[in-house]
């Protein structure tokens, strides 16, 4: 009988997403493959063309005891009921509450750890609470892979995890069958890309301030931003914070995508002045597209950037330092941003291929089991 595995994450946008390849590939190893996540009408059922996808409940980012507890039963009431053999677990909740209760079963956990979060950024009793989860939630993993090494150094200076659970993983890879070099259209308009979730932390405002400094002083320059709004997160940008920006002419508001390959094409530089990351799938998506990138000199993005390489490194949270950046990438040859797109590139292959990932993930899942 094959061994049962199941992917447990927050949402089912990210399960179908980023996760698929992954389910796949184990499918085509032999094992049973079942995602656990809160449905979603479109997404849950995009998954369930090839794989059994069961519903639980999870408050992404509250911080509900209460909340947070029915999220275990659920998981313990389902764990029982399929008998998985291993769980391979991702986004913090999951992270924490699936590895307690797989360890009350005897269930076989990977947690993946892709970036601290807010609450790692600012240190509050939060924190200390999430420090203290994670703990008790790590110890019943058999492997913990982290994304940069800075993360995984800082959990195991903590007394979170011991090093040798540990492992490090390329972010979680890039298909790079699905996001090759793109010919952008011609059209006169130099186009920088923000893509991300929009909250504060990841450089918003900066971005924002820097935008207004690039087009005050060049005509032919559109700003845009790919991400959800809305998000019920202390450092989240209101929608209303936003219009004022559209508004202003300021950015471009893209919404969201499914085909975000089709955005990457058009731009000619993406940005991201984040405090701090995993490994930013944004960045490694757009080097894949051979686009030359800007990015804070923090945790994950500069794992992702050679300053004047593929890209520029600016400060954190230093608006000045990003428009200058920007202006440098504005003033380069195209010839010169060629050079930077196809070095993206080569660094992506080498470095972050999504079959490294995966390849990962067997080997760890065949190692547990024996």
């Amino acid at each position: 009988m094959s061994k049962k595995i199941a992917i447990v994450l927050n949402n089912a946008w990210q399960a179908y997403n980023f996760r698929f390849n992954l389910a796949r590939s184990l499918k085509d190893s032999g094992y049973e493959v079942v995602f656990v996540a809160p449905y979603n009408a479109k997404y849950s059922e995009l998954i369930r063309k090839e794989f059994e996808f069961c519903e639980i409940y999870v408050d992404a980012k509250g911080i509900n005891p209460v909340r947070d507890f029915k999220t275990m039963i659920e998981l313990f009431k389902l764990y029982k009921k399929h008998k998985f053999d291993v769980v391979l677990n991702f986004t913090i909740k999951p992270n924490i509450y699936s590895s307690i209760v797989a360890g009350i079963l005897g269930i076989k956990a990977i947690s993946n750890i892709t970036g601290l979060g807010t609450i790692f950024i600012k240190q509050s009793f939060v924190t200390k609470v999430a420090k203290l989860l994670y703990k008790i939630a790590l110890a019943y993993n058999d492997k913990v892979f982290f994304q940069n090494s800075d993360d995984r150094s800082l959990f195991v200076e903590n007394k979170l995890i011991l090093f040798n659970k540990t492992d490090l993983l390329p972010g979680s890879g890039v298909d790079l069958s699905k996001f090759i070099p793109a010919q952008k259209k011609k059209d006169g308009v130099f186009r920088f890309l923000l893509i991300a979730r929009l909250l504060k932390d990841k450089g918003l405002l900066e971005f924002i301030d820097a935008a207004k400094k690039i087009k005050s002083k060049y005509n032919m320059v559109e700003c845009q931003l790919l991400g959800a709004v809305g998000f019920a997160n202390k450092t989240a940008i209101s929608q209303d914070e936003l219009n004022v920006w559209v508004d202003e002419g300021i950015v471009t508001y893209l919404g969201t995508t499914d085909s975000v390959q089709d955005v990457i094409s058009q731009a000619d530089c993406v940005v991201l002045p984040s405090y701090r990351e995993g490994t930013p799938r944004s960045l490694l998506e757009a080097c894949a597209m051979q686009k030359p990138i800007i990015a804070t000199n923090v945790v994950g993005c500069k794992e992702v950037l050679d300053d004047g390489v593929n890209g520029y490194l600016c400060e954190v949270k230093n608006a000045k330092d990003l428009a200058d950046k920007m202006e440098m990438m504005l003033n380069l040859s195209e010839d010169e941003r060629v050079a930077m797109g196809k070095a993206g590139r080569e660094k992506i292959v080498k470095e972050f291929d999504e079959k490294i990932v995966i390849n990962k993930y067997l080997q760890s899942i065949a190692e547990i089991l024996g």
